[in-house]
């Protein structure tokens, strides 16, 4: 590899194509793809899907006689629901959403979670500086509320 950073070569040069997180080999072309031209005809059938499952319970028993069936209406309701989020997967954004919850799922499991017992401690700190900052107010309350009762009569 070249020393000198006035001479790089374009092996030398990092490339653009490297991955974001070494965990998950993500290149940003797989975060943000190219958006279709049908997504937002998705996101459109799938807010419709959306609304329309809050209306199933009130509107599909009057047009459909098995829909007086609670079991009917609640099939009917995940079924839209599950319908929506397919459609919302399928779209570009939809599969951004899929890998931020993942790199989530992984950047959970490297964080060092407090003891119970520097839980604990914290919990009481935070309740005494709590009733402490009550007290004070308070006592600030009387003062004030005793100096315009001074003034006012």
């Amino acid at each position: 590899m070249n020393t000198d950073p006035h001479k790089q070569t374009t092996s030398d040069k990092p490339s653009l194509g490297h991955t974001i997180n070494s965990h998950a080999n993500i290149t940003p072309t797989d975060v943000s793809p190219a958006r279709s031209i049908i997504d937002p005809l998705f996101w459109l059938l799938a807010l419709l899907l959306l609304i329309g499952s809050t209306l199933i319970p009130q509107y599909l028993p009057a047009y459909w006689a098995p829909a007086s069936n609670v079991w009917v209406r609640v099939a009917a309701i995940a079924g839209s629901v599950v319908l929506a989020l397919i459609l919302l997967y399928i779209t570009s954004q939809g599969k951004a959403f899929v890998v931020l919850l993942k790199d989530s799922r992984i950047e959970l499991r490297r964080i060092t979670w407090p003891t119970k017992q520097d839980t604990l401690q914290t919990t009481w700190v935070v309740l005494a500086v709590v009733v402490v900052m009550a007290i004070i107010l308070w006592l600030m309350d009387l003062f004030f509320g005793w100096a315009i009762q001074l003034f006012i009569g």
